[in-house]
């Protein structure tokens, strides 16, 4: 599913603070650390069975107050770390949204069975045709 980014940036809330990292005294005057919020409960951009989905594969990134959180501070300046962090946002919900498919089983048939057993006896033999006979 490719989610739109507009959509999203309507719905998500930013809390920024001040960095630690490079930047110099611009780290200790300006808050560039962009931790972004996103409500999936009341989010109007899924259905109930997705919102399902993403709440049991994001769980471990939920905050106290149930919130999906991303945070960012690569960069020195505010906006590209919202930007950054909302390209992570829409990346992590997409990704979670795929369903993998259910694995089907299949039974060997008798015939591959034999062949293979096949094939290890006839290497077995060449194996043992390499040895030698050490008597002593």
């Amino acid at each position: 599913m490719n989610l739109n980014k507009a959509d999203l940036q309507r719905e998500v809330t930013y809390k920024t603070s001040r960095s630690g990292g490079k930047g110099g005294q611009n780290v200790n005057k300006v808050s560039t650390k962009v931790e972004l919020l996103f409500p999936i409960d009341t989010s109007l951009l899924f259905t109930g069975e997705e919102k399902q989905l993403l709440t049991h594969k994001l769980h471990s990134r939920f905050n106290k107050d149930g919130l999906l959180q991303v945070v960012c501070d690569e960069e020195r300046s505010q906006l590209l770390n919202k930007e950054i962090a909302l390209e992570r946002l829409a990346q992590l919900l997409s990704q979670a949204l795929i369903v993998p498919k259910a694995r089907k089983k299949v039974k060997i048939s008798k015939a591959k069975k034999a062949a293979r057993l096949d094939a290890k006896k006839q290497h077995s033999a060449k194996k043992e045709s390499r040895r030698r006979d050490f008597d002593f």
